[in-house]
C-alpha cells in the first residue's frame, strides 16, 4: 500500500471550543499537489484498520473534494456520519453538478463550499449551490480586507442558515479579521498554536503553579511540597478529583495530602501539574481544553518519534522529550516569551536546547511535529530519509497519536460528566 499521511486541524468556535477538523491528507508520491481522487481511493483501506471514530473521536472532519471525486462512486465510500464533503472553488457551476449536490445531500452528506470568495460575484456564481450546502468556507489571509461589500455578502449567506468558516488564520490580525466579517466558525494554524485558548483569568495562580512545578523537579522536601499544596486550595482539589478519577487504584484509604503525594510519586504529579495548566485554559462552554488536546498529541508524538529513531533511548531521555512536548505550548497560556517562562521553571538545558534553538535530536523531533501541524509531507519525508526509517514509519506514528488523543478526550469527558 502506498504511503498516505493524515493531518487533522481544528475548527473551532467563538468560544474557543473544538467543534469540527479540517482532515488533510496527501500521498506521498503526489506530496507537492493536490488529489483528492486518491483520497477515496485509500480512505477505507488505511482508517478501516484503525477506526475512523478513533482518530476523529465524536467529531465531523471537512474533507476536500473536487469535481473529478465529486462525479465518482467512490464518493459513497467517504461515511457521511463523519465526513462533511467540501466542494473547491475551482469546479464550475452546472446543471450536473447541482444535481449531484441535491443526491449527496439527499443521502445524508453534509456540503461545504471551500475557498469561496465574497468578494465580486462570488455570491452570484454560487448562488443556485446555497440552499445545498452547509457550510461556507472563506479564506482569510494577510491581503484580506473587510469592506462593506464583502459583510453584505457573508450576511447574505448567513441569512439561508449557512455556517460562514474562515480558514488559513495564521495569526490574531487574521483573527479578528474573520471576526469583523461575521465568521462563526474559525480554522488555521493559528488555532493549532493555540493562542486563542488563552484564559485571562488563569494569571492569577501562575507563580502558585510554576512554584509546585520548580518545588516537584527539583526534589525538595515532600513537606515543603505538601506545604505549597495547601496553600493552594483549587490546586489540591483538582489532585484530589484526578485520584478519584479512576486513575490510580490504592489498596489503603487516602489519608492527607501528603499521603498523596507519597503514594503518587514526583514524577507523575509533574505530569499532572502540566495537565492542569493546560486544562484551566479552556473556556466555560467546553469539557475539555483543545489546548489539553493539542498538547497530548505533541507529547505522543515526540515520545513516539524517539523510539522510533532511538530503540534504546532510556528513561530520562524519553522523560526528557515528554517535557519538549508538553512545554511547547506554555507561552500561549502565560502570554509571554517562552525563553522567561524555561528561565522561571530552572528546565534541563537539554529541553530548554530543544525548545528554543530546534537543538539536537530532541529538538529535530520537535521541529518535525511543527512540520507535521502545518501539514508539511515533504519534511515527514526528508526525516525518515535521514534517520533511514521505513517509509510510512511517520505516518503510522502520528494515525497511533490520533488515536490516543481521541481516547483521551473521551475519558477526561466521561470525567467531567
Amino acid at each position: 500500500m502506498q504511503s498516505l499521511y493524515f493531518g487533522c486541524q481544528p475548527v473551532i468556535n467563538m468560544d474557543g471550543v473544538l467543534e469540527f477538523y479540517e482532515f488533510l491528507y496527501t500521498q506521498k508520491e503526489h506530496s507537492n499537489q493536490e488529489n483528492y481522487f486518491i483520497f477515496a481511493t485509500m480512505l477505507n483501506d488505511v482508517l478501516g484498520k484503525v477506526g475512523t471514530k478513533a482518530v476523529l473521536g465524536g467529531h465531523k472532519a471537512f474533507v476536500k473534494v473536487d469535481e473529478k471525486l465529486l462525479f465518482s462512486d467512490k464518493i459513497f465510500t467517504i461515511p457521511n456520519e463523519f465526513f462533511i464533503l467540501s466542494l473547491i472553488d475551482e469546479a464550475e457551476v452546472s446543471e450536473n453538478i447541482i444535481k449531484r449536490l441535491e443526491q449527496l445531500k439527499s443521502s445524508g452528506y453534509l456540503l461545504a463550499l471551500d475557498g469561496f470568495s465574497p468578494e465580486g460575484d462570488g455570491i452570484q456564481k454560487y448562488e443556485k449551490l446555497l440552499d445545498k450546502i452547509s457550510f461556507v468556507k472563506i479564506n482569510i489571509g494577510d491581503s484580506f480586507v473587510v469592506n462593506e461589500e464583502n459583510k453584505r455578502s457573508v450576511d447574505r449567506i448567513k441569512e439561508k442558515n449557512i455556517t460562514v468558516v474562515g480558514t488559513n488564520i495564521l495569526d490574531k490580525f487574521n483573527y479578528e479579521v474573520s471576526k469583523k466579517l461575521g465568521c462563526e466558525l474559525f480554522q488555521g494554524y493559528y488555532f493549532s498554536k493555540a493562542k486563542v485558548f488563552e484564559d485571562k483569568e488563569y494569571k492569577a495562580p501562575r507563580l502558585d503553579l510554576l512554584k509546585l512545578y520548580s518545588l516537584l523537579v527539583e526534589n525538595a522536601e515532600l513537606e515543603d511540597i505538601t506545604a505549597e499544596f495547601k496553600k493552594n486550595n483549587e490546586i489540591a482539589l483538582m489532585l484530589l478529583k484526578y485520584i478519584n478519577s479512576g486513575a490510580f487504584h490504592f489498596k489503603n484509604r487516602i489519608s492527607s495530602i501528603h499521603h498523596i503525594l507519597t503514594l503518587v510519586g514526583r514524577e507523575p504529579l509533574v505530569k499532572w501539574l502540566m495537565l492542569v495548566i493546560y486544562s484551566l485554559s479552556k473556556s466555560s462552554s467546553a469539557k475539555i481544553s483543545p489546548l489539553m488536546l493539542m498538547i497530548k498529541n505533541r507529547t505522543e508524538l515526540m515520545e513516539r518519534i524517539l523510539k522510533e529513531v532511538m530503540p534504546d533511548a532510556g528513561k530520562s531521555m524519553l522523560d526528557q522529550a515528554y517535557f519538549v512536548g508538553v512545554l511547547s505550548l506554555i507561552d500561549a497560556v502565560f502570554e509571554e516569551s517562552l525563553e522567561k517562562i524555561l528561565d522561571e521553571m530552572n528546565v534541563y538545558d537539554v529541553v530548554r536546547n530543544a525548545l528554543l534553538k530546534d537543538g539536537d535530536i530532541l529538538g529535530e523531533i520537535y521541529a518535525l511535529i511543527r512540520d507535521i501541524e502545518a501539514f508539511k509531507p515533504e519534511a515527514v519525508t526528508d526525516f525518515e530519509e535521514k534517520y533511514e526509517l521505513s517509509s510510512g514509519a511517520i505516518g503510522k506514528i502520528i494515525i497511533e497519536s490520533m488515536q490516543e488523543v481521541t481516547a483521551f478526550e473521551t475519558a477526561i469527558a466521561s470525567i467531567e460528566g
